[in-house]
């Protein structure tokens, strides 16, 4: 089986359909899948997505391009993730590409989202773009590496992910992998440990090849895990098992649910 360790069932792109994803999610042998927070602001959706639906789980946590919003604290966030579907903080990170600064806020509310996963308990959903040596640096001085984490759809390079899993967190792989230009990233995919990999569809975006261009769900994790296998001359169903064990190894407040139908 397949687990999709990051998606946004609850966006207005996914939520109208939910009872076709989940068909195809079933169909497809995608047995599980963690409903990723951006914001607090649509927490209550994100919760009724998943409450009623044992495979599904969610994080708490805020974005960083999120701006102007209420900034969160470290007890709060705590609070919001007393609930049991509740799994993960995050997300959660830096990203320098759409933004200018000054982005103190932005590498505060980093700092409060660590302090959150370190008083909880519960691993980190690290989101990093255009600002790798600020993020590492951060997770380093807030000990993100007490509880560990999940460095998501991670685009850098082998020197960064050795950094990150010495930090005890896992590597992410999402439908980028898949692309014909991603061919520094598809040699890291083969050397990330297969106790450290996990794989994701960031879903309702970056649909993986074949079906680019396309709107992006949990079902289709399956063409990440593909690619994967292929890049590294192994059975998919390796790579399944061992992205599913690390999953779950990870996100230990789940109690591993096995043959739902």
């Amino acid at each position: 089986m397949f687990v999709d360790s990051h998606c946004h069932l609850h966006f207005p792109e996914l939520a109208p359909d939910l009872p076709d994803i989940l068909s195809r999610m079933a169909a497809n042998q995608v047995d599980h899948a963690l409903v990723v927070s951006v914001d607090l602001s649509h927490l209550a959706d994100l919760m009724a997505v998943v409450t009623p639906r044992p495979n599904l789980y969610a994080s708490v946590g805020v974005h960083p391009d999120c701006e102007g919003v209420v900034e969160p604290t470290v007890d709060e966030l705590v609070k919001l993730a007393r609930p049991p579907k509740v799994v993960a903080i995050g997300e959660t990170g830096l990203d320098y590409s759409r933004l200018e600064e000054p982005l103190e806020w932005q590498r505060e509310r980093f700092r409060v989202h660590i302090r959150a996963s370190r008083e909880s308990g519960l691993p980190i959903i690290v989101h990093m773009r255009a600002a790798t040596a600020d993020t590492l640096r951060i997770m380093r001085e807030e000990g993100a590496g007490e509880v560990g984490g999940v460095m998501h759809c991670f685009t850098e390079s082998w020197e960064v992910a050795e950094v990150a899993m010495a930090m005890n967190f896992y590597i992410s792989f999402s439908g980028i992998v898949t692309f014909k230009n991603a061919k520094a990233l598809q040699g890291v995919a083969t050397r990330v440990p297969l106790d450290r990999l996990l794989i994701e569809t960031d879903s309702p975006y970056l649909a993986p090849v074949p079906v680019r261009g396309h709107v992006n769900d949990p079902s289709k994790v399956v063409h990440v895990a593909e690619k994967i296998a292929a890049l590294r001359g192994i059975p998919v169903a390796q790579v399944a098992t061992k992205s599913t064990d690390n999953f779950f190894r990870l996100f230990n407040k789940i109690q591993r649910i096995v043959n739902l139908t």
